[in-house]
């Protein structure tokens, strides 16, 4: 027999359940308030290795994932971090990184100076150690320059370190940046293994959280094993035909120095730093010693080469204020050069 429509009632009728759930939707986020601080050491492959207390008798590695609220926020090594979770560091354990704590100061590069796309290195450094040999391979002041101005923009200090000096003296290299005031420490390795300037370099780093940055073989590796004994970083060879270092490092890797207080950073080797991320306004007062030239320019002037009336050219050559030279102005044009073609504003 065929019901008819008045007979239904509510029980007649199927409801399909919500797949949402029936809890409502909140934008407030959870506070994590037992979350606990940590730092991060390294990264691989979508895990973060952390330290928790470090320097104490809880000290602890623990292992984390992102949490999804960071959504794509950059961690990198040096981050100071909260955690939540699985927080005891036992093998197979995985904590979630909930928050980021904001930071002192945040290094970037990119792949090119025609390149805008940053590419976060470390955080929350205090010192730029630019490691550079002074043969084998030869050294690159190009390279030292950029570090400077990302050192400068970052507004982190520098430290410059000049290894391989049993190759070969550091006098010529060190006259192209004596004006800038430079720090700087001489390494050479003795006949018997040992490293010369490695107590220097200590106490320079003491109780500071450095970075280490620097071309493949310069040794870089050889640096921080001598700093933190037992680390076993790989060292390389130079490539005999390209007269560059091999790769031995492949991820960045903080470590707590010894007796210190301090961290270290080793970085992979770079085959460059770009300084796409820089505007060009910056870039003048990265160089102090053209800047202070600079001033006898006319107003608006772009120092380049064939700028009218640039007064950069022949105070240069006349060794004004103590200026290193054309290879410094060269450098700080080629830099300039690149960074107009990559500002947008800049026409």
């Amino acid at each position: 027999m065929r019901r008819s429509v008045r007979d239904w009632d509510e029980s007649d009728v199927r409801v399909r359940p919500s797949r949402r759930g029936s809890r409502p939707r909140t934008k407030d986020r959870p506070k994590h308030e037992d979350a606990i601080p940590a730092r991060v050491v390294s990264v691989d492959r979508g895990r973060w290795r952390t330290v928790v207390a470090a320097g104490t008798a809880q000290e602890r590695t623990v292992t984390a994932m992102r949490a999804r609220e960071l959504g794509r926020s950059p961690i990198v090594p040096g981050d100071l971090v909260d955690l939540v979770g699985d927080t005891s560091g036992t093998e197979g354990s995985l904590a979630r990184i909930v928050r980021i704590q904001e930071r002192s100061s945040f290094l970037r590069r990119s792949a090119d100076d025609d390149d805008s796309t940053e590419r976060p290195l470390v955080a929350n450094v205090d010192l730029m150690v630019i490691v550079t040999a002074l043969a084998d391979p030869e050294p690159r002041g190009g390279m030292v320059d950029r570090c400077l101005v990302a050192a400068y923009v970052a507004g982190i200090d520098t430290l410059l370190v000049l290894t391989k000096a049993d190759l070969k003296g550091p006098a010529d290299f060190l006259h192209s940046y004596a004006p800038l005031g430079v720090d700087h420490v001489v390494t050479r390795v003795r006949d018997d293994g040992g490293l010369d300037g490695l107590a220097e370099l200590q106490q320079r780093l003491e109780g500071r959280i450095s970075v280490l940055i620097g071309h493949s073989g310069v040794g870089k590796s050889t640096l921080l094993n001598a700093l933190v004994p037992g680390t076993s970083r790989a060292t390389g060879a130079v490539n005999e035909t390209t007269g560059r270092g091999r790769h031995t490092s492949s991820s960045a890797l903080a470590l707590q120095l010894p007796h210190t207080g301090g961290w270290v950073i080793d970085t992979p080797g770079v085959r460059s730093f770009g300084l796409g991320h820089v505007v060009a306004d910056e870039l003048l007062e990265a160089f102090p010693d053209l800047a202070e030239l600079a001033e006898h320019c006319p107003r608006g002037c772009s120092h380049d080469r064939d700028a009218p009336d640039c007064a950069l050219d022949e105070l240069v050559e006349q060794g004004g204020a103590g200026t290193a030279g054309p290879t410094r102005l060269a450098s700080y044009r080629r830099l300039a050069a690149a960074l107009r073609r990559n500002d947008p504003w800049d026409v």
